[in-house]
């Protein structure tokens, strides 16, 4: 029997600020599990901490509310012992590129068979509203008793440079859009992350709904408004490397456009490259039995409930090969 967007919600009540950007990030991952047709007990979904960290209490699926800054420890970790779910980590910016910064890093160089979709609100929204890695220098929002002094992280960049194999963003109020990026995500083979920018109706009282609707961004000539997002798959942009040759100009392309801000700031995907091997795909060179014996099948314990486990044969493996 298909699978219904109503199966992936639960009762569990949800009190995210009205017009928070979450609601529309949460339907959007919902609504593409659906249309890839996951069986709930394939998915799982790990949270951070803050407003996004609730994600995973929304979705009926297995579901993991980890550590600040620690998502993707965890998620690495369940997608390695079990290769066969689908992994997604949920989190703020501030978790993310914050004090999870180090380990956004490293997850760039394993390139994990996963997807990372990082809230981008540049506030810490369940802390009353300090400034974030992704707000920008000189940015003074409603609780900021001074303009921000720091300068932001450009997530985009900071994904390409640690080895992200698959780069997008998406806006939390275009959910068809967003969804579309989503399962294009998970459809990809390795690690995939997802900027999603979003209004913090609480906090945040710049980046909001409508100035991304662009009510203060007239076009010169016309005298309309001019949305500020716009969809880089309509301007004809190719983030695909479909060969080595290309690997360079795709990544200095990825640089340009995402500086973009301001009147124009582009949504789809920037990079997918799946010439770079997995996480995955790597073990399995060195422990040949990997892909059919990971530790999700394998016994912890005798009939008497006595541990069985040992690491005996990966240490030997190891030390075999150094």
């Amino acid at each position: 029997m298909a699978l219904k967007l109503a199966d992936y919600k639960t009762n569990v009540h949800n009190d995210w600020c009205p017009g928070c950007g979450d609601f529309g990030i949460l339907s959007a991952i919902q609504m593409s599990l659906a249309d890839l047709q996951i069986p709930m007990h394939k998915a799982t979904i790990f949270s951070d901490i803050g407003c996004s960290g609730k994600t995973a209490h929304f979705i009926h699926s297995y579901g993991i509310h980890t550590l600040h800054g620690r998502v993707l420890a965890f998620a690495q970790g369940a997608k390695l012992c079990n290769p066969e779910l689908n992994v997604l980590a949920v989190g703020g910016d501030g978790g993310g590129l914050g004090i999870g910064a180090g380990h956004f890093v490293s997850a760039g160089r394993r390139n994990v068979d996963m997807v990372y979709i990082m809230f981008n609100n540049a506030v810490y929204g369940l802390t009353k509203g300090q400034a974030a890695p992704t707000l920008k220098l000189g940015m003074k929002t409603k609780s900021l008793p001074q303009p921000n002094v720091n300068n932001s992280v450009n997530p985009i960049a900071l994904a390409l440079v640690s080895g992200f194999t698959f780069i997008g963003r998406g806006y939390s109020y275009d959910v068809k859009h967003l969804k579309d990026l989503i399962a294009k995500a998970v459809q990809h083979k390795g690690l995939a992350f997802l900027d999603v920018l979003q209004p913090c109706p609480t906090y945040n009282d710049i980046n909001t709904k409508e100035w991304f609707q662009g009510v203060d961004n007239m076009n010169a000539e016309t005298g309309k408004q001019m949305p500020r997002t716009y969809k880089l798959e309509e301007t004809g942009y190719d983030g695909v490397v479909h060969d080595e040759e290309e690997l360079n100009g795709k990544m200095g392309q990825v640089i340009e456009r995402s500086n973009e801000w301001g009147s124009k700031i582009p949504l789809g995907v920037f990079y997918k490259n799946e010439h770079i091997p997995t996480y995955q795909e790597r073990i399995t060179s060195k422990i040949h039995n990997y892909a059919e014996w990971p530790p999700s099948r394998q016994s912890i314990a005798d009939e008497n409930n006595g541990p069985i486990t040992t690491i005996q044969k990966l240490l030997d493996t190891l030390r075999a090969d150094n």
